[in-house]
């Protein structure tokens, strides 16, 4: 198929385009800096010729990535934790979702594939196999939840735009650093002994890579998928890190009533500080931990055939990468990197 990828230089985005390619798709990439196409791309060892200049809000710009394309897979979206970015994210997740998912729908593509998030299903009292809407109203998961509403809406109207929903999405080659990996890089450093007590859905970027190739199928109307992952608790991502590394990481957990307070006090002094400077603590990620929301994945692993990633796997791929890429030195990765400390090579298939 000819498939129109956005946000296929971020971290998501790239390791999808990646899985495309190598399930023989001919992609075409909107991309806003057709410069940053090779240095997202050469680490999956995959290229793309077949670009679009401009901006995914520019309806131009869109209509002319669409032209000629069978499907699309809907990637773009700002994403942070970090609420300085709340108007840039207010400003671009929904609209982007409305101008590529109703286009594409206009047109008759199928699948229109809407990369989604678990946020957008955090709530309390748990999910459910419908997959109801979450209750969080800051910024990033409000913005995901709004374009939610989009999909569901053209979905409820029989159009064939199918919902793909990662979790925190862990693994090699993030271009931009990160939520997610400058976290553990944190972990990795001592700076983060003290975790919220709840947990999150974490995945593989390979497997929302495999989940997404997976639905790519035309004719079979509106569907939503959970990316198959794990219930990330402070537990698991400590005792894994340990279990890669070889190293003592001792970790406290802390109730929702002590943690959201603290990390409250600490947003309010990061919204003073530059832009640059960030500390992945974000008030946000707190507030959808403490949720401890468990999502129904089993629909994509066995409608689909799509398996998670061990989690031990994500996680010393992770490390590996950090270390590679220059953003951690590599005594940090302990025996991750091998028997004498050599540097291993994430991997890469998808």
């Amino acid at each position: 198929m000819k498939v129109m990828v956005t946000g296929g230089t971020g971290f998501v985005g790239a390791g999808v385009t990646a899985g495309l390619v190598g399930a023989g798709h001919d992609v075409r990439l909107l991309v806003r800096r057709p410069a940053q196409v090779p240095a997202s791309l050469s680490p999956w060892g995959v290229r793309v010729d077949d670009l679009v200049e401009g901006d995914v809000l520019d309806p131009d710009a869109v209509d002319r990535a669409l032209d000629g394309c069978d499907a699309v897979v809907h990637a773009a979206a700002v994403y942070s934790l970090d609420a300085r970015r709340a108007d840039e994210m207010r400003r671009t997740n929904e609209r982007a979702a409305e101008l590529v998912l109703t286009r594409a729908v206009e047109r008759g593509l199928d699948p229109v594939v809407h990369v989604s998030s678990t946020v957008a299903l955090t709530r309390r009292g748990g999910s459910g196999p419908d997959l109801p809407l979450g209750d969080v109203t800051m910024p990033y998961t409000a913005s995901k939840i709004a374009s939610e509403v989009v999909a569901r809406r053209l979905q409820d109207g029989g159009a064939p735009v199918v919902t793909v929903y990662p979790g925190g999405v862990l693994g090699p080659h993030d271009p931009y650093r990160g939520d997610q990996g400058e976290r553990l890089r944190w972990q990795l450093l001592g700076r983060l002994p003290l975790w919220p007590r709840g947990g999150t859905h974490v995945v593989d970027v390979r497997t929302v890579a495999d989940t997404v190739v997976a639905v790519l199928r035309p004719g079979r109307g509106p569907r939503r998928y959970v990316v198959p992952g794990h219930h990330g608790t402070g537990d698991l991502l400590y005792s894994t890190l340990t279990e890669v590394t070889g190293r003592r990481l001792p970790h406290v957990e802390l109730p929702e009533r002590v943690v959201v307070p603290a990390i409250g006090a600490v947003e309010a002094v990061q919204r003073r500080l530059p832009g640059r400077l960030h500390m992945p603590t974000d008030l946000e990620g707190v507030v959808l931990a403490v949720r401890d929301t468990r999502v129904d994945d089993g629909p994509a692993r066995t409608e689909l055939g799509v398996a998670p990633a061990p989690f031990d796997r994500t996680v010393r791929d992770t490390v590996v990468w950090l270390v590679e890429s220059g953003r951690m030195p590599a005594r940090y990765a302990g025996k991750a990197l091998g028997p004498r400390g050599e540097r291993g090579r994430g991997e890469v298939p998808v």
